[in-house]
């Protein structure tokens, strides 16, 4: 049985911690790769961050593209989504969706953003879902994870 804590990454953290590598979002790539926590992805999030990593701004190759994909997915939870998605708060922002949409699906205790849309509906989203919403630097603070 997996006692880990199911935490849904946005997009925004999971690149800052693949790309950037250092500061409290490397101090999460290495706690989701040591285990200390399950990062659940759906088709939906997985296909931003595809599409995200390829935008001209990072400069990446298709290889280094994958080579960070294959930093981050194997360490993932896939979570099928079901038709309807379930019922969630409604956000300003319609590419926030996806990611309320795994927390709730995946039955997540946290969803870690630094995205204000997704901050905005945080209690309302905890009252219907008892998913947490927090920045990256309150999330490392409560899960102890410490930057080096």
């Amino acid at each position: 049985m997996n006692l880990l804590p199911r935490v849904v990454l946005d997009t925004h953290v999971v690149l800052s911690a693949l790309v950037f590598r250092s500061g409290v979002a490397g101090a999460v790539r290495l706690a989701w790769q040591s285990g200390q926590f399950l990062p659940l992805a759906s088709t939906a999030t997985v296909e931003e961050l595809i599409r995200v990593l390829a935008y001209p701004k990072f400069g990446l190759s298709k290889d280094e593209q994958e080579e960070l994909l294959a930093d981050y997915l194997p360490y993932t939870q896939t979570v099928q989504i079901p038709l309807p998605p379930p019922v969630v708060p409604p956000c300003r922002d319609a590419l926030d969706l996806p990611f309320l949409h795994l927390a709730v699906s995946g039955r997540a205790q946290v969803l870690v953003s630094g995205d204000q849309d997704l901050l905005s509906v945080s209690a309302e989203f905890q009252q219907v879902s008892a998913c947490a919403i927090l920045s990256l630097e309150a999330f490392c603070a409560r899960a102890e994870i410490i930057a080096r």
